[in-house]
């Protein structure tokens, strides 16, 4: 399995609901280091397994829609606790549908995987990881 990965960054701010929660059941804000990782079991016609710069590009244009956000706000996520988990995988399904769409290029239907991790520090990270 071949598979390529690229980074951007997002700041949000969010509020969660639960005593599980403790403090952060107050409204805090948060910034994510976001990898995406692209996967398929052969390289395609070019010998790679998808475009850097339209992978780089969609995701920064997937994060740009969270940035500088506050969750809490968003109609999408009303009602929601919008933990890391969970925006890993809000992530990845907006970036499986643009390769469905072929914002990444017609070679990315390819495409097998697709995973992404939001790192929080140096020592804790989330990730969610789905087929195509």
């Amino acid at each position: 399995m071949f598979s390529i990965t690229v980074r951007d960054h997002l700041m949000i701010a969010h509020s969660f609901r639960g005593e599980v929660f403790g403090p952060a059941q107050r409204l805090h804000g948060a910034t994510f280091l976001v990898d995406a990782t692209f996967r398929r079991a052969e390289l395609d016609d070019d010998n790679i397994v998808v475009d850097i710069g339209l992978a780089t590009q969609e995701l920064g244009a997937v994060v740009g829609g969270l940035n500088y956000r506050n969750l809490d706000d968003e109609p999408d996520f009303e009602g929601t606790n919008t933990s890391t988990e969970f925006l890993a995988k809000v992530i990845a399904d907006r970036l499986a549908e643009r390769i469905h769409q072929g914002a990444l290029g017609e070679n990315a239907r390819g495409i097998s995987a697709l995973a992404v991790t939001l790192h929080e520090s140096h020592i804790a990270w989330a990730s969610y990881e789905r087929a195509l």
